[in-house]
């Protein structure tokens, strides 16, 4: 099914040239969330690799996080917790935050997750779309240190960095960039 699922996420995927004003092609990964089959196998296919560590619960940064996430925890029978960033709102109640390394356009990114929702005992599997440097999940690895959570991987549909990166996060993607051609 895994690769059935890459094979589909590829053929719907699409580079988008904003114009003139942009340096790049952007990712148009709208189709994706329109296929029904797509929606009911991405949860699965993040979480198998990782379904022998018994992960307590999915962390997914804010924005995309908040699709990814949920279909996770739900394909593992587990809850589901944002990493917010500074700008989502004033959160209720204390935060853990942690400032990632620099990221594929040099740019820092802070992170925060409530500490009522992660703690000493969790096992965490952290969800993203995209994996350019792995700064994102850099952060969240730092948030869950300091909450005595253990990290025990990462999951992406998309891997877009290094392969000491991919060992380094334990990460696993359904694609490559490389095989989502312009």
């Amino acid at each position: 099914m895994t690769a059935q699922l890459s094979r589909r996420l590829a053929e719907l995927f699409t580079w988008v040239d904003p114009g003139p004003h942009s340096s790049h092609l952007v990712s148009d990964t709208s189709g994706w969330w329109r296929d029904p089959e797509i929606l009911a196998g991405i949860g699965p296919a993040l979480v198998a690799p990782f379904r022998a560590a018994q992960p307590t619960v999915v962390v997914a940064p804010a924005v995309t996080g908040l699709l990814l996430g949920p279909l996770a925890a739900a394909a593992l029978g587990t809850g589901f917790v944002v990493a917010h960033k500074p700008a989502d709102r004033r959160l209720p109640g204390s935060v853990t935050w942690a400032d990632s390394p620099p990221d594929y356009r040099g740019r820092r990114v802070r992170l925060g997750i409530l500490d009522r929702h992660l703690g000493a005992g969790d096992r965490v599997l952290v969800v993203d779309d995209w994996v350019a440097s792995g700064a994102q999940l850099r952060a969240v690895r730092d948030i869950c240190a300091v909450r005595d959570a253990q990290w025990v991987g990462s999951a992406a549909l998309v891997a877009d960095c290094p392969t000491d990166a991919v060992r380094e996060l334990r990460l696993h993607a359904l694609l490559r960039a490389t095989d989502l051609h312009p």
